[in-house]
């Protein structure tokens, strides 16, 4: 069922590898630190100095290893990725749980390269290798009355020392409605620029929904539930003033502390020149459809 969606993105767009994971560090002291993710379209990548592999691995966030941006690449490695299950459960004709290894051999996997739009107004073109969502909800069976599928990170305590602290309400869970999980754009992530995921990065797999900001894009998935019912959301619960349900990325709707439209492109340099934010982070013309008859006002 891969291969239903027109990639209008090459190789020359894509963010350099050492700005993707080093983003952080390029913005610090610039803007506020975050969640999320991504570019704008037909912008060539810029070529900053490359970091080691040490260094482009140590610094980033996932909040289940600690706050420090250098906590998850020095926890991560504690975390059991192999074997690795999915539980598919609620509103599907065969719930249980799916071994990865069962799951991979049936998936279409290709490369996407998406771009990758931040809450915080900084963006990225990134190559994910993955396959789509649609692809293994039909594995289990998506039964009539689902309207919405919840996600859940793993919460594993002796493995993830950054749980013992209530940063928000564990586990980390995410949610989209049926017909944004059924997208040909929705995807599972395995890979990134070729190779696979690193645990602190969200191994061995994530969600990746390119118009949307990047929390959306929950990590080291472990659960999915289809349901009649919209479902919490991490960051919402946290804050349902700064981060919605939809959290469609949209010029138009400010987040409440800084703009959104206007974004960074990450690997053009701390002092690069803004570009304009597009609307559903440049699918409009793939997802507008969507929401159709909404308050796109609401979406922020």
């Amino acid at each position: 069922m891969a291969g239903r969606w027109k990639n209008d993105l090459t190789r020359a767009d894509v963010t350099p590898h050492a700005a993707y994971v080093n983003r952080r560090q390029l913005l610090a002291g610039g803007t506020a630190l975050g969640l999320g993710a991504i570019a704008g379209p037909g912008l060539a990548a810029a070529d900053p100095e490359l970091n080691s592999w040490e260094e482009i691995t140590s610094y980033n966030n996932f909040y289940e290893f600690g706050t420090g941006k250098d906590d998850p690449a020095r926890h991560a490695h504690k975390m059991t990725t192999e074997p690795w299950s999915i539980e598919i459960d609620g509103l599907v004709e065969r719930p249980g749980k799916y071994d990865f290894s069962d799951i991979m051999p049936e998936m279409a996997v290709e490369e996407r390269i998406y771009r990758f739009r931040c809450v915080e107004a900084w963006s990225m073109v990134i190559p994910w290798n993955g396959f789509e969502l649609a692809d293994l909800l039909n594995m289990a069976g998506v039964k009539d009355g689902a309207k919405y599928v919840a996600f859940q990170t793993l919460m594993r305590p002796e493995e993830m020392p950054g749980l013992r602290y209530p940063v928000i309400d564990w586990p980390y869970v995410e949610g989209l409605r049926l017909d944004e999980a059924m997208h040909p754009l929705t995807i599972m992530a395995t890979g990134i620029y070729g190779k696979p995921i690193p645990k602190q990065n969200g191994a061995p797999v994530r969600l990746v929904v390119p118009w949307k900001y990047g929390f959306k894009s929950i990590k080291s998935i472990v659960k999915i539930t289809l349901t009649a019912d919209e479902p919490p959301t991490s960051w919402n619960k946290y804050s349902a003033r700064e981060y919605g349900f939809y959290s469609n990325v949209n010029p138009t709707v400010n987040h409440p502390r800084w703009s959104q439209a206007e974004e960074r492109r990450i690997g053009g340099g701390l002092f690069a020149a803004k570009q304009p934010t597009l609307m559903f982070n440049g699918y409009e013309a793939e997802v507008a459809a969507l929401y159709d008859g909404m308050d796109l006002r609401k979406f922020h």
